[in-house]
This record gives C-alpha cells, structure tokens and sequence, in this order.
C-alpha cells in the first residue's frame, strides 16, 4: 500500500511541475508578445471577423496555452510532416502531450524503486515518453514502403491510360479511383489540388513533399520536363516503372545479404538480458551482489549503455541504403 500510495504522489508532484512549467512559459511569452500594429486594419471593415475564418486554421493544439508554446520551437514542424507522412490526422499537441504523459507515469513508478538509481528513472522515462513519436516513425517507414511497392504499377497504369489517348490528368484521377490506400489517397489530393486552379508544378511538388520518396520526384521532374519540351510521356512513366523495379530487386538482394549482421546484432544484444533474467531465478544471490555494492548500480548502467551502443554501431553497419 505504501508503495501504490508512493508512486501515486511521485507522479502527481511530476504532471503538476510539468504543467506548471507551461503556464510559465505562457506567461513569459505573454510578456514578450509584441503590441498590435496600429496602422492594421481593422478585421469588422472587411466584413467579417477573425472568428470565422475562410481558411482551414492548422492549429498545433486545441489547447491554446499549450499550442503556443509549442509555435515557439522549431522541431513542431518536422513532427508535423512525419505525423502527416504517417498517414495520420494527429495534432502535434495531442502527440507531445501523450508523450508528456508517459514521461511522468514511468518517472514515477521507477521513482518509487529504492534500488534503481536516478539516472535509470531519467533515462528510462525518456525511453517511455519517446515511445509515441516512434511508434508515428514506424507508421511513416510502414507507409512509405507501401507506396513504394504500389508506385511502379501506378507508373504503369499511367502508361497505359496515356498510350490509350486519354490526357493526364483523367488518368491520375482513375488511378486515384481504382488503387489502394495510400496510393490512391495522394493522387487523389494530387487531382483536387489541380482541378482548384494549382499549377502542375506545384500540385506535383506538393506530391513530392508529402511523400519523401525519390522515385516520386523522380516521377514529378519527368511530368514537368515533357509538359515543357513535349515527347511522349506514357513510354517514360514504363521506363521509370522498370527502373524502379530493378532499383527494388537490387534492394532486396543487399537486404537477404545483410539479413546475417542483423541477426547477429539482435542475438548479441539479447544474450546478456536471458542470461541475466536466468541468472536471478537460478541463483538470485548471484547477481544481488551487483544490485546491493554501491559501484554494481554503475556497473549495470554502463553495461546496459554499452549493450544499446553496441546494437546500434552493428544496426548503422548492416543498414546499406541505396
């Protein structure tokens, strides 16, 4: 009881020292915030007011204090695109607010354990709070290699649509139609930005930069260059679809060779724990001699660093890009 009693106020004094630093921040920011021009238009002159905008407002938070603090820093927008390349329609409040949350549930709950140092509860509450941002990182490699794999047929599909006579842009539109997600939910975004009134130039570039992939660029500079010196367009798509293909194959291969170095890597890294965890049931005594020497705490920390840095140098190693 007095454990549960422990970590319950361990975590509350966390989240209220947390949200305390927030409202400094806002107020600090409050104080600094610059005076209205007094030359500025007045919004009731153009018909209408600020509270009903015509434009879709991208607000970071729904939280006001929060959303401008979040403004103040510029890694909000780099989480933005990755939250956006994820495929999901997250605010960046919500995000570092979970990730916030986490942070402080397990600083509290390895607060409360005596034989763990502070730097254990520090380094492993940074883990956890990290744990949403990773999981949006996995989302986006998990999406963007799905529309690698379905991008040379869509090349393909382009090609053919064209060959047949019909213009470009009605075939992105029955490419957006009949492929799947995550295919068809950008070359959608893609039409509508060109039926609008968005150049081609820009619509594509938009593409380009909401999916971080070269063959999409490679796509975007192709359609602009013939839309300027003319040729024919569907023979280029088939011929940058068989690229890509044979870019793919190439990848895979180097991915089967290097398959060894990650197994080892993971087998290397998973070794210590399992004799460790096997150590304390067979002979518990055997590793409390580390848990209760004053330096075993230090010893066990600097292990475990060296373990991580050890499985990411072999993980940098075998992870060969092309």
């Amino acid at each position: 009881m007095l454990v549960v009693s422990t970590i319950i106020v361990v975590f509350v004094a966390t989240f209220l020292a947390a949200a305390v630093a927030v409202l400094a921040g806002w107020a600090v920011m409050q104080s600094r915030e610059p005076a209205a021009a007094e030359g500025a238009t007045p919004s009731g002159l153009l018909g209408f007011d600020r509270s009903t905008p015509l434009l879709k407002q991208d607000v970071l938070s729904t939280i006001s204090v929060w959303a401008r603090l979040l403004a103040r820093f510029d890694f909000v927008q780099g989480m933005k695109s990755r939250i956006a390349e994820a495929g999901k329609a997250w605010s960046v409040g919500r995000v570092t607010l979970t990730m916030l949350l986490t942070g402080s549930v397990t600083l509290a709950v390895l607060w409360s354990l005596d034989w763990l140092p502070g730097t254990v509860g520090l380094g492993g509450a940074c883990l956890a709070g990290s744990i949403p941002y990773v999981y949006i990182l996995r989302l986006r490699t998990s999406r963007l290699n799905k529309f690698e794999d379905q991008f040379p047929e869509a090349l393909d599909y382009l090609s053919r649509a064209l060959r047949a006579g019909h213009p470009f842009a009605a075939s992105l539109e029955m490419l957006a139609s009949e492929s799947q997600p995550p295919l068809s939910l950008e070359m959608r975004t893609t039409f509508e930005e060109r039926q609008l009134g968005m150049s081609w130039q820009q619509a594509l570039d938009n593409l380009a930069n909401r999916v971080p992939v070269m063959d999409v660029s490679f796509f975007a500079a192709a359609v602009l260059l013939q839309s300027r010196t003319g040729g024919k367009l569907g023979e280029v798509l088939g011929r940058l679809a068989e690229t890509m293909r044979e870019r793919s194959m190439v990848r895979g291969e180097i991915r089967a060779l290097s398959t060894h170095g990650r197994v080892t890597g993971m087998v290397l890294t998973t070794i210590p724990i399992v004799v460790a965890l096997v150590m304390s049931f067979v002979n518990p005594g055997y590793l409390g001699i580390l848990l209760n020497h004053p330096s075993g705490k230090d010893l066990i920390l600097a292990a475990a660093a060296c373990l991580v840095t050890a499985h990411l140098v072999i993980r940098k190693i075998v992870n060969v890009k092309l």
